[in-house]
């Protein structure tokens, strides 16, 4: 049965694979990028493709946008996918940028779910995927904000998990581990638009390797198909980790925790 399906983020990387995949699919997608120039490149890109879907804009930290989409659209699934990564020592991160972060990936995220949840109630039925991380289940150096972030998205997921299945809406939530999508690199490179090792205390050796680190990034095609499997089937896991890799290493650094020193 053919679904209607939402998703933001969709203007690259997971989102817009996971777009194009539902819509090859036959479901009616709803693919929504944050501003006008991406939505018209998108547009462009699906008619190229011969992909039918539907393209909007929607930023999910401005009321108005998302006031206008929960007008305009009853859906079936919300894939709540957008997301953003500024990196740097959390010691010293400028707090605009950390609240710049949990703006986008925790009240905007939350503002649009509550809205369409409302609908959701009324008819007994509906399904948010959200786009994790792997940082939403332990703290990556240098990243620890955007981590704090997906820590709280989590605590959001599981929250309506367990309030809302009396509803019969389904919750689930999608972690990636290390994708070449360009969001990894972004979010290194956004580092030093503020750091200054001739003001900061924490030195500049301390970055040394980070970007060695994304050479081997994974193709992002098989965590679209994560996304697209868990939207599409009622009987998901709630958390979904990819690759099994990433899974496995998680599982392990939560279990040493419990023993490690402060």
């Amino acid at each position: 049965m053919s679904k209607t399906i939402l998703i933001t983020g969709a203007a690259s990387g997971f989102g817009k694979i996971a777009a194009f995949d539902l819509a090859k699919k036959g479901h009616h997608v709803i693919a929504t990028t944050q501003v006008y120039p991406q939505m018209s490149d998108l547009i462009r890109e699906a008619e190229e493709k011969e992909i039918n879907l539907t393209v909007d804009k929607l930023d999910v930290t401005d009321s108005r946008d998302i006031a206008y989409i929960l007008n305009k659209y009853d859906i079936d699934i919300l894939i709540s996918n957008a997301g953003v990564m500024e990196g740097g020592p959390i010691a010293e991160q400028p707090l605009d940028i950390v609240k710049s972060m949990f703006d986008v990936n925790v009240f905007g995220a939350l503002e649009l779910a509550q809205g369409f949840i409302k609908k959701f109630v009324e008819k007994k039925s509906g399904k948010i995927v959200f786009t994790s991380s792997m940082g939403g289940l332990w703290t990556v150096p240098y990243v620890a904000a955007y981590c704090a972030s997906k820590h709280a998205l989590e605590s959001i997921a599981e929250g309506l998990r367990t309030e809302l299945a009396p509803f019969n809406i389904k919750i689930a939530t999608c972690n990636p581990g290390v994708f070449g999508t360009g969001f990894n690199d972004r979010g290194v490179d956004s580092i030093f638009r503020w750091y200054d090792p001739k003001v900061n205390f924490t030195p500049e050796s301390a970055f040394d390797g980070v970007s060695e680190s994304l050479a081997n990034q994974l193709d992002p095609k098989s965590m679209a198909e994560v996304i697209v499997n868990v939207t599409l089937n009622d009987e998901s896991s709630f958390r979904n980790v990819h690759p099994k890799e990433t899974e496995d290493f998680v599982k392990q650094l939560q279990a040493d925790a419990w023993t490690s020193k402060s």
